[in-house]
């Protein structure tokens, strides 16, 4: 079969093969390592898609916004902490903003947009934004309304990262999950088949 042959070795091989430092390597001493493993599996990654109920999506956050966000995590975060989870998530961006960008599908519900992080001032600001990231050709905003009712998988952020070089390589797909107590990757077959229908 040649997804576990050599479409999965070519792949492996050419995120081997390109070894040289990452740009969230300078958050290493500063940052979870789970973030940081975030930024490189967004990296490599040929496509991305997310699901999220209540926050907007990190990749589309404005610098205030996810300001504001960090500002509620439980326990505090300390001022320059706070500033380091910011700048890093905005530093995450540039896989969407690079040429060429990685495709991206955002799943929003409509709850996540009417959350005011920050205030009326911001959150317009923070809508502008996602307006305008929606007209990239690459980037694709889907908002489920309140009106769509209950769905699978409602209550949780899923962040589905796709790995292919030459054919598809489904065996190196990566679901991000946000918890309470950090990131959670997950990667067993099962797994992925779940949240793939999801």
């Amino acid at each position: 079969m040649l997804l576990g042959g050599s479409y999965l070795v070519e792949a492996v091989a050419g995120m081997t093969g390109d070894r040289k430092r990452g740009w969230w390597e300078e958050y290493r001493e500063i940052l979870p390592s789970a973030l940081l493993d975030l930024a490189e599996v967004e990296h490599h990654a040929v496509r991305l898609r997310t699901a999220i109920t209540v926050h907007i999506p990190g990749l589309l956050q404005t610098t205030d916004h996810a300001r504001e966000l960090f500002r509620q995590v439980v326990p505090d975060l300390s001022p320059p902490d706070i500033e380091h989870r910011v700048s890093f998530r905005i530093k995450r961006q540039t896989v969407i903003l690079r040429d060429p960008p990685t495709p991206y599908l955002a799943l929003i519900h409509d709850a996540a947009l009417r959350m005011q992080f920050g205030g009326p001032a911001i959150t317009r600001a923070h809508l502008r934004h996602l307006l305008e990231m929606s007209e990239q050709d690459h980037i694709t905003i889907k908002v489920l309304p309140f009106a769509a009712g209950g769905f699978p998988g409602s209550g949780q952020s899923i962040f589905y990262s796709s790995f292919y070089s030459s054919g598809p390589v489904p065996q190196l797909d990566t679901v991000h999950l946000d918890q309470s107590h950090g990131p959670v990757f997950l990667d067993a077959e099962a797994q992925l088949n779940k949240y793939r229908d999801l």
